[in-house]
């Protein structure tokens, strides 16, 4: 799951993206407010973590705008003010959450698991992804073809999500490293290549209907009903660790 966190504490933002990082989410770090709103605009988020004393703009102004604009991801506030009208302006403007500095790492965590679960259970689809007899329980963190329990690494479990949320696109390998990764794609690496492979194995093997579908020349896509695109990847060099 992708965070957004907007920070300008340099020191206090590299610890959460780090203690982050290590929990399996993929943090976009930005120490403005203007950095941190263009990227609330143009990619998708699972959580915001947002500052409110931004040395630009206010974080309580930006979370304004954003909810006017329909977006509706969860927002955490970090703040060192802890004075009742200050919260209670966060929670009027669009804020889910409150937080004052400092705070432990464990409580953090709990609030973005917190946030998280309550989104889920408003929208229950989101939760729960289907193609086929392919399910996916985001927040049982459990994945079925049919009756058949398949056992997923935590990066092969974001990657398939991916692919879920995305279903019938066909998704760039440079894109699939941006959002699953959050690293820029270098062509000379097989890393996605390798990771698509291991998770085929699981997915589509000793399955009639197979999912996983590479698109030469373009990059791969999740179809139940494609049956043209090539399904094989050459794989060099060591496998992915």
């Amino acid at each position: 799951m992708k965070v957004l966190l907007v920070e300008d504490e340099v020191k206090l933002g590299e610890y959460i993206k780090k203690g982050l990082t290590e929990a399996g989410f993929i943090v976009d770090h930005h120490l403005t407010g203007l950095d941190g709103y263009h990227a609330l605009m143009t990619d998708e988020f699972s959580v915001v973590l947002m500052d409110v004393m931004l040395p630009d703009v206010s974080g309580f102004e930006l979370v304004r705008n954003y909810r006017a604009a329909g977006n509706n991801t969860p927002v955490l506030f970090l703040t060192a003010k802890d004075d009742l009208s200050d919260r209670i302006k966060g929670i009027e403007i669009g804020g889910d959450d409150y937080l004052t500095k400092p705070f432990a790492f464990a409580e953090l965590i709990v609030r973005i698991k917190s946030l998280l679960r309550r989104a889920n259970q408003a929208d229950y689809k989101s939760s729960v992804m289907h193609m086929a007899d392919l399910k996916m329980d985001i927040a049982k963190r459990t994945v079925h073809r049919g009756d058949t329990a398949i056992k997923l690494t935590a990066k092969e479990f974001a990657l398939l999500q991916f692919f879920l949320e995305r279903q019938g696109e066909v998704l760039p390998r440079s894109v699939i490293a941006s959002q699953v990764w959050d690293i820029n794609f270098d062509s000379d690496t097989n890393v996605i290549d390798v990771a698509i492979r291991r998770l085929r194995i699981k997915i589509d093997d000793g399955f009639d209907i197979k999912l996983i579908h590479t698109v030469r020349g373009m990059g791969y896509k999740l179809d139940a009903l494609d049956t043209s695109t090539d399904t094989s990847i050459s794989i060099s060099g060591d496998d992915l660790k």
